[in-house]
């Protein structure tokens, strides 16, 4: 049996327990703050796929929410080794009879108002979202009269002309290192026909790498892809943008929820280029 350091007197069992129940509490904290973490970081992800099922194109950004969680895991992996190592400590300091001073609580202060300014900041980051997300929602409602009996097709006015849409497209792609791999021009090829037809060009483009995993997962959705935006003009020379939903070719061909991102991005470039 151990014996007491001289000039301090041994810390009872209650002591102990105390400690230990401390130390479970703020492992509490920690796992909370992981658990909490991971839920944020997650939920942009969230957003995007409740927009894809609504057959909304995507135009905002939801990358601060995987930042916001990321900063919550790392504070619990903070609070739970800085607990540890605290309790350690205190085992030790009890063990040598060290008992009489009273116990800091910075660490629960610094925790308190770390919590107050990531909740202040998600708060922001949630009212900015539904701002940037609340002029859409007269857009959304014309796309949506104009899908033609939900044939699986968005049809998106634009406000410039055909060629002009076109040229937007073409650069927006450059710009995020897609590959355009050809540019239909119907209404040119027509007129080499000697026939007439409305302004209206296709272009196809894609990336190797979202669009191989969604064909070996399903063979069949190499019909639909690379994908395609087709740019026209109608009889009231209106500019519209059209693309294949989707959550649409996911229905048709079937692959995996998960794969459904790698082809979302064709609704953001509609939409860029409209405006």
């Amino acid at each position: 049996m151990e014996t007491p350091v001289a000039g301090g007197q041994r810390a009872s069992l209650s002591d102990y327990l105390a400690a230990e129940r401390t130390l479970l509490a703020w492992i509490r904290t920690g796992l909370a703050l992981m658990g909490f973490g991971f839920v944020v970081a997650r939920f942009g992800l969230f957003l995007q796929q409740l927009e894809f099922l609504q057959h909304a194109p995507t135009a905002s950004s939801y990358g601060l929410s995987l930042w916001f969680g990321t900063a919550l895991i790392a504070a619990g992996v903070m609070v739970n080794a800085f607990a540890g190592w605290r309790h350690i400590r205190l085992v030790h300091e009890l063990d040598q009879g060290l008992t009489a001073h009273s116990r800091s609580s910075i660490q629960a202060v610094a925790i308190a108002f770390f919590l107050a300014l990531v909740g202040l900041a998600v708060a922001i980051y949630l009212v900015s979202i539904r701002t940037s997300t609340h002029p859409q929602v007269g857009n959304n409602k014309e796309v949506s009269m104009t899908s033609g009996n939900d044939k699986g097709i968005i049809n998106v006015p634009s406000n410039h002309s055909v060629d002009e849409t076109v040229a937007k497209l073409k650069g927006i792609l450059e710009d995020k290192g897609v590959t355009l791999f050809a540019l239909v021009d119907h209404s040119g090829e027509a007129e080499n026909a000697g026939l007439k037809m409305l302004a209206t060009k296709l272009l196809i483009f894609g990336s190797p790498k979202a669009g191989t995993p969604i064909m070996q997962a399903t063979p069949s959705a190499a019909i639909d892809l690379p994908l395609k935006i087709l740019v026209r003009e109608d009889s009231n020379g209106k500019t519209w943008i059209s693309y294949n939903s989707p959550a649409y070719l996911q229905e048709r061909h079937g692959f995996p929820q998960e794969l459904l991102a790698n082809i979302a991005v064709v609704g953001t470039l509609a939409t860029k280029a409209s405006e």
